[in-house]
């Protein structure tokens, strides 16, 4: 049995915000509590008294993505502390892995995957329906369609803000949807000519932002002299570190077979090692024997 216990009040262990409850549980409408707050967990019950505090427990609901996996129960007290205890698993690494992770990184390994193929599955476990997202380098397009498929859902909410700073790059992208969208589709997707590094100047201020995607180099096909540049990336990665909401990612392929490639790798890497390891999952996925190959970057924000 594996326990976790959190503690809201706590500077030294991180409180689970709402996102960890909801992706297991279905919480009931907010209860008051006896100090006057708000309970957004009241599917809690109480069950018995512990330390002169009430404390209250519930089991996973039989629709959870983990029933038939895990039977976790969670014991809320009134001292502010939540207890998940988790069976038959002894240890997280025995935990059911993230659908379709485990063969895209084998994909990878074994050649039969590209970088972009990696990204592409990553996110597919980030980005939901009706979210906003960001193709900082659209190129060809093929980035831009499946992060509307993602997107995009039935009542037609869910946006695509692109851009790229060469026209030749957003007449290919267009051409591309052109052929391979809808009407309807078409209309949640905008266009922009426009460095990555002024990104906020047309995306809304108020959009939720759920994803920022970068392929860095050049364009496929297109004059291998024009690339994109160390100084104005590191504007844009900050620009996307500004507009994005918590649970969201950036991503970023990096080519490095070029002049100037390891250059931007560099300014990258630096950006990424200098985020806040409360706020911020780093990591990349590099070829140690292929110096050229492609480098997938994921900044995940808490």
């Amino acid at each position: 049995m594996s326990l976790l216990r959190f503690s809201l009040g706590s500077t030294a262990i991180q409180k689970p915000n709402a996102s960890f409850f909801q992706r297991f549980f279905s919480p009931s409408p907010a209860c008051t509590l006896r100090d006057g707050s708000r309970n957004p967990y009241s599917w809690l019950k109480p069950t018995r008294q512990r330390n002169g505090f009430t404390s209250q427990s519930s089991s996973l609901p039989t629709d959870s993505p983990l029933s038939g996996k895990l039977l976790p129960s969670i014991e809320r007290t009134d001292d502010f502390f939540y207890e998940i205890d988790i069976k038959p698993y002894r240890n997280f690494s025995r935990m059911p892995p993230i659908s379709g992770m485990e063969d895209a990184l084998a994909g990878y390994l074994f050649g039969k995957m590209k970088a972009t193929d990696v990204a592409h599955i990553v996110w597919k476990h980030v980005i939901q329906k009706g979210d906003t997202v960001v193709d900082a380098t659209c190129g060809n397009g093929f980035d831009t369609l499946a992060m509307l498929k993602l997107a995009a859902d039935d009542s037609h909410k869910g946006f695509v803000y692109a851009m790229d700073i060469q026209k030749d790059a957003l007449d290919k992208t267009l051409s591309f949807l052109e052929e391979t969208l809808n009407p309807t589709e078409k209309e949640l997707i905008t266009l922009f000519n426009i460095c990555h590094s002024k990104m906020e100047e047309v995306v809304p201020s108020n959009a939720p932002v759920r994803l920022v995607a970068f392929n860095l180099g050049y364009l496929p096909g297109g004059d291998k002299e024009i690339i994109t540049r160390s100084e104005t990336t590191l504007l844009a990665l900050e620009a996307a570190k500004r507009i994005l909401i918590p649970g969201g990612l950036i991503s970023i392929v990096v080519y490095v077979g070029h002049p100037g490639g390891w250059e931007e790798l560099e300014v990258v890497e630096a950006f990424a090692a200098g985020l806040s390891v409360k706020n911020w999952i780093c990591c990349k996925l590099q070829m140690l024997n292929r110096p050229c190959a492609p480098i997938p970057i994921f900044l995940f924000k808490r």
